[in-house]
């Protein structure tokens, strides 16, 4: 059934990568109505996330936000499709790093690096960061049900270079590429909810108490790697903009897990000044009323890096 279904849908994704980007927004805007006014996905999921994280907006405020937010969801799953078919001297021009000399210093002085980002704008168009750099490139996502669909996720994301690596098999991976001498970037996407059973450490995010990800900080510190922000600006359809933070010159003298926390300051900054662009289908806080006391109003522990 995998098969059938991926032999049905990767012609129109063929078809739509082809298409020029005015044909591709109109499509986006007939997938909206439908998305948003004919099926309702996830609807309740994003008005109970807005309301909860801004409660102080009115319901129109909240709406607002809620059909911007589902028009550039409709726009970032299209320009997924059409990143099969795009140039790199066309992606260049749309996704514009302005400082990327930023990563280019660092490894100059032969310091590896880990791109911390969210699911905010756009996040599959990051990949063409690769074609900038000498680093050999990863990055850690999440597999896919579905194979056939995974692969040819794979095969999108490594367009320009880039070695997609499982979660699970991410922390052999990197240990091995630091073993053979090569210098690596890292690129993981940290701000959504881990399954509770694996949570090790709870903070604020948008005011309120969840659990966090904390794999990316731990992995930084075990093996030296610079932890660096990427806020991206969404100028208009199709164009963005990235910029980089470093969150820690020296991550292995970082007590507890502040660098997971300045990564979660530094999303909360984008998201209140275009929270349209945040995934707000996800349920990130399905877990805010399950925080231990001790995370509620204290410090926070040590990293043991013994678990890595």
């Amino acid at each position: 059934m995998q098969l059938v279904v991926f032999i049905l849908a990767y012609p129109l994704l063929w078809l739509i990568s082809r298409l020029p980007f005015r044909i591709l927004y109109l499509i986006s805007d007939v997938v909206y109505q439908l998305l948003y006014h004919l099926i309702g996905y996830r609807k309740k999921v994003v008005r109970n996330n807005l309301k909860l994280v801004f409660p102080e907006k009115s319901d129109e405020e909240r709406q607002l936000i809620e059909k911007k937010f589902y028009k550039h969801l409709c726009d970032i799953f299209l320009e997924m499709a059409k990143t099969l078919g795009i140039s790199t001297k066309q992606m260049n021009k749309r996704y514009v790093f302005t400082n990327v000399e930023v990563l280019k210093k660092l490894e100059s002085e032969g310091k590896n690096t880990m791109i911390m980002m969210p699911h905010y704008a756009s996040w599959e168009w990051v990949f063409s960061l690769n074609s900038q750099l000498n680093s050999k490139a990863y990055a850690i996502y999440q597999a896919i049900q579905n194979k056939y669909f995974d692969k040819l996720v794979r095969d999108i994301r490594s367009k320009y270079g880039t070695t997609l690596i499982r979660t699970n098999e991410s922390r052999k991976i990197i240990k091995d590429a630091k073993a053979s001498g090569d210098l690596i970037t890292v690129g993981i996407i940290s701000d959504q909810s881990p399954m509770l059973n694996r949570t090790r450490h709870w903070a604020k995010f948008m005011n309120i108490t969840v659990p966090i990800h904390v794999g990316g900080e731990e992995l930084c510190k075990v093996h030296d790697i610079i932890p660096i922000y990427l806020k991206v600006k969404k100028l208009k359809r199709g164009h963005y903009q990235g910029t980089f933070k470093v969150l820690a010159e020296k991550p292995t003298e970082v007590e507890g897990y502040k660098i997971s926390e300045a990564f979660l300051k530094e999303v909360e900054k984008s998201v209140y000044e275009a929270p349209e662009y945040y995934f707000w289908t996800h349920k990130r806080w399905k877990h805010k009323d399950k925080a231990p006391k001790e995370f509620q109003n204290k410090a926070n522990p040590n990293v043991n890096q013994k678990a890595i």
